[in-house]
């Protein structure tokens, strides 16, 4: 059995020329890179052109499938730098074609007035099994790619109302995932909040696709994010446990809308997320 990748290690960049960086994704026999992933690689691109200032938030568009086999560039355009806030604008580049683009913005750290809605009620993580575990609880015929993509991947996830893979059941559109990095990551802000971008793609489409009995491995389910955003509030360390709090307000005309809060294990909110995903069915 291979070993989980290393986070730090999977959004690595590469430069290659002023604004100009190449990343690479983990081909884990899935066609498309994950969503998560180039989120994560741009916004850490963009911060390669920032000094001393903290992403607040992000916002992305996914245009095409991003092909695991090849790299993915990463142009960053230095659009303003203000005295307060700077912008930088990513577009991620493969064959010759956009497959994704974020826009982000950055901030001066300061202080300033402070509220936050409370942590909503859950279990503590340790109450709830792996999520290895629970697939094999409730299917002893979970299809062993399933089971190594849950080994590989660089974050460990806790759900404590999942859904059955190969029986789903029409579920509440609301649910909760605790998750943290597998490997230790450090304290770099930029890195912490890549890592959280990048888990925050997880888990987060299947809020919508509950609500109506399906998951990813429907037949005839054809799903992918479109959008993706973000807001930073608060310093968060993914070493430790964070909430995923998430609801679906609705799915309408092929989309599905997803909202998220992520919480620090004492119950400061550290980032908002906010999704909308194509979802058809062919029958």
């Amino acid at each position: 059995m291979e070993e989980s990748e290393n986070l730090i290690e999977t959004l690595a960049l590469e430069p290659i020329e002023l604004n100009l960086f190449r990343g690479v994704s983990p081909n884990e026999g899935f066609p498309r890179i994950f969503g998560g992933l180039v989120i994560a690689q741009a916004l850490l691109a963009a911060y390669e052109t920032v000094e001393d200032r903290i992403c607040h938030s992000l916002h992305a568009y996914f245009i095409r499938p991003g092909d695991v086999t090849k790299p993915v560039l990463y142009e960053v355009d230095r659009s303003r730098d203000g005295g307060t806030f700077t912008t930088r604008r990513v577009i991620a580049v493969q064959n010759g074609k956009q497959i994704f683009n974020l826009a982000a913005s950055f901030q001066v750290a300061e202080d300033g007035l402070d509220y936050q809605s409370p942590m909503p009620a859950h279990p503590d993580p340790e109450t709830v099994a792996t999520e290895m575990e629970q697939a094999l609880a409730s299917n002893k015929d979970v299809p062993a790619q399933v089971i190594e993509h849950m080994k590989r991947r660089p974050v460990e996830v806790r759900w404590p109302d999942p859904q059955d893979i190969l029986k789903p059941v029409p579920k509440a559109p609301r649910k909760q995932v605790w998750m943290r990095a597998k490997a230790p990551i450090g304290d770099s802000i930029k890195l912490q909040q890549a890592c959280l971008a990048y888990a925050s793609d997880m888990a987060f489409m299947e809020t919508a696709l509950r609500v109506h009995g399906l998951t990813w491995r429907t037949p005839g389910l054809q799903s992918a994010s479109l959008d993706h955003a973000m807001w930073f509030h608060r310093p968060c360390d993914f070493n430790d446990w964070v909430l995923f709090d998430q609801d679906c307000p609705s799915t309408s005309q092929g989309r599905g809308f997803i909202r998220g809060e992520m919480y620090t294990r004492d119950g400061r909110l550290a980032a908002s997320v906010a999704q909308e995903c194509l979802m058809r069915v062919k029958t």
